[in-house]
């Protein structure tokens, strides 16, 4: 993968990511909120926080102090 595939992945993860926050917060705002669903999103949310962190790992190159 090059530099310019990651940054397109990086930003379609961080869309979804922004996206799975608002739904996650219109369920609260509505008080019926399914609780296993609410798991099921927050949980897919952390896993796309994971994702993009690795990414962004491999863009920033290692330094050896």
């Amino acid at each position: 993968m090059d530099e310019s595939e990651i940054q397109k992945q990086l930003e379609a993860l961080r869309t979804e990511h922004r996206d799975l926050d608002a739904a996650i917060d219109a369920l609260r705002r509505t008080g019926t909120a399914d609780q296993l669903q609410l798991a099921r999103l927050k949980k897919r949310k952390l896993r796309l926080r994971d994702e993009i962190t690795q990414l962004e790992d491999h863009l920033i190159p290692d330094i050896i102090a």
